[in-house]
C-alpha cells in the first residue's frame, strides 16, 4: 500500500476506535500493564511461540484474564540486537489478519506495534485503538498525518540505529522526544494523544538503558505519560546472566521501579506476574 492509499484510509476509516480509550485508563489512577503479543517468527524472546494464529489468539485471551489493561500487537520483530528480517507492509498486514480481528473482539484496547503508517491504517481500520511506533514518527512521514487524521492514541519511542557509550543519553531521548513532538504538532497530533516512551534497550548500551529507569523522572518535564518496556531486555543480562525467558525477577524489579519513577504504563511479557506485583507494591504503600 503506497503513500496516496495511506492517506486515502486516513481520510475515509471503515471504522473508528474508541478514540478515548488510553485516557480512560489513564483516568484509573493506577499503572497499566500492557500486553505483548509478537506474530512473528524471529522477535528476541518470543519469536514463533505465537506465529500460529490459534495460539496467538490464546494468549491474547490468557492475558486478558491475566489482568492486561492493552494489548500491543506487533508483526513485525523490531528486536533492539539486530538478526530480524524486515518483513513488507502486505507481508505485515497478512500475519495481522487471522489474528487481529479476534484479539480485537475481546474487549480490551489494542495498540498495533508498527512503523510503517499504511499497517497502522489497516489496524486502525479493523479496530486498533492505539498506535504503537517505534521510531517516534521520524521514520514514515505518513505516520504523523494519519494518527492526526485518525485523533487516535500514539506512543511515541526513542530509538538509535545504533548503541554510542559515549553519548549522554538522557540529552539523546530527551532531543529526541522534543523533535517527535515538533513532527506532532505540525501534523496536528492532540498533545493529550502522546505517550512518551525512552525505548530500553534500542540503540543503547545496558548501562544507558538502566540509567533510563532510574532516572526515568527526567523525563516527566514534557508533562506526558511514560511507558517502559524492560520486559525480558539485554541490559538484565549484563547484571545477572540469564537468558530471556529467565529475566522475569529483572523484569519486575525493572517495572516497579520504573512505576516508583512515573511510568504510567509498563509493557511486558508476563502478565500475571507483572499485575500481583503491582497489586501486592500498591498494597504495601497504601499501608505505609
Amino acid at each position: 500500500m503506497g503513500l496516496a492509499r495511506t492517506v486515502e484510509t486516513a481520510a475515509n476509516p471503515a471504522k473508528k476506535p474508541a478514540r478515548d480509550a488510553l485516557s480512560a485508563l489513564l483516568a484509573l489512577g493506577r499503572p497499566l500493564v500492557m500486553g505483548i503479543l509478537n506474530v512473528t517468527p524471529d522477535s528476541f524472546s518470543d519469536g514463533g511461540r505465537f506465529i500460529d494464529p490459534a495460539k496467538a489468539i490464546a494468549q491474547a485471551g490468557a492475558m486478558q484474564e491475566q489482568g492486561a489493561d492493552i494489548i500491543d500487537v506487533g508483526a513485525e520483530s523490531t528486536r533492539p540486537y539486530g538478526g530480524a528480517t524486515p518483513v513488507s507492509a502486505d507481508d505485515e498486514i497478512a500475519r495481522l489478519k487471522p489474528v487481529l480481528p479476534a484479539v480485537l473482539k475481546l474487549g480490551l484496547p489494542v495498540s498495533i506495534d508498527t512503523i510503517k503508517a499504511s499497517v497502522a491504517a489497516w489496524a486502525l481500520n479493523q479496530g486498533a485503538a492505539i498506535v504503537n511506533d517505534v521510531w517516534g514518527l521520524q521514520r514514515d512521514p505518513a505516520m504523523a498525518a494519519l494518527v492526526a487524521a485518525r485523533g487516535v492514541p500514539v506512543s511515541v519511542m526513542h530509538i538509535r540505529d545504533a548503541a554510542d557509550p559515549n553519548i549522554d543519553i538522557m540529552a539523546e531521548v530527551a532531543a529526541f522526544f522534543s523533535h517527535s513532538l515538533e513532527i506532532a504538532e505540525r501534523a496536528g497530533i492532540a498533545r493529550d494523544k502522546i505517550v512518551l516512551d525512552p525505548g530500553i534497550g534500542f540503540g543503547k548500551t545496558p548501562e544507558q538503558s538502566i540509567a533510563c529507569i532510574a532516572r526515568l523522572m527526567e523525563f516527566r518535564r514534557f508533562e506526558l505519560p511514560l511507558l517502559v518496556g524492560a520486559s525480558r531486555k539485554r541490559f538484565i543480562n549484563s547484571v545477572t546472566p540469564s537468558a530471556p525467558d529467565e529475566r522475569l525477577g529483572g523484569s519486575i524489579a525493572s517495572h516497579l521501579e520504573a512505576v516508583s519513577n512515573g511510568a504510567a504504563i509498563v509493557r511486558v511479557h508476563d502478565v500475571t506476574e507483572t499485575v500481583q506485583a503491582l497489586r501486592v507494591t500498591a498494597a504495601i504503600e497504601a499501608a505505609r
